[in-house]
């Protein structure tokens, strides 16, 4: 299958996905990070960003930061029923590992929701089969997902919905992180990165 087939297959699943879940509207949140160089902020020159975790993967099963070790993370926060922001973001890195190809194997793509209530398991599981064989999903209590979200500084909140059926929404930060092989941050890309300039930075830390 040709990387032109298999972006307009990911982007009529991604319609269908939008069709599904999307069914409210995203409110933007500032963004959290320092605007300045990789790794780079004011004071002690290194972003403090990540950490180990302990989490639950789609399958159900007890996950760790150190069953990653050895490989680039690339990590987003998001969750199953964000309408467009999550969708695109998680398109982006579909298109990026598909880019990376073979190189892609040293890297493992993983999406942390911010939504545990609704995001069990097997709804996660469904979800990130949609974007790429190689994504995995991973949930755990509210006290673990806010654990994992301060250590990663993403900013997130539960918002209510008068108007809809779900009850309410989760706005939040919308990075991707790239860490390395022990859990250290190396970079962040931005909601607006294409899958070549993501491919492209990913490529230069392998």
């Amino acid at each position: 299958m040709s990387a032109a087939t298999r972006g307009l297959k990911r982007g009529l699943i991604l319609a269908a996905i939008v069709a599904l879940f999307g069914v409210i509207g995203y409110l933007a949140v500032p963004q959290l990070l320092p605007q300045r160089g990789e790794g780079e902020s004011a004071g002690s020159g290194v972003v403090s960003i990540g950490g180990p975790f302990s989490l639950t993967d789609q399958d159900g099963r007890t996950v760790s930061d150190k069953d990653f070790a050895g490989k680039l993370m690339l990590v987003y926060f998001g969750f199953t029923n964000c309408p467009d922001i999550c969708p695109t973001g998680l398109q982006t890195i579909a298109l990026a590992m598909d880019e990376l190809g073979a190189a892609g194997a040293t890297v493992q793509p993983i999406l942390i929701t911010v939504d545990p209530e609704r995001d069990t398991p097997p709804v996660l599981k469904e979800y990130v089969q949609a974007f790429h064989e190689r994504l995995i999903g991973l949930t755990g209590t509210p006290e673990q997902i806010a654990a994992v979200a301060k250590a990663y500084r993403v900013y997130y909140q539960k918002v209510v919905l008068k108007d809809s059926s779900l009850g309410y929404s989760v706005d939040h930060s919308g990075f991707i992180y790239l860490m390395d092989g022990k859990g250290q941050y190396l970079t962040h890309f931005r909601h607006d990165a294409t899958p070549d300039q993501m491919a492209q930075r990913i490529r230069a830390k392998l």
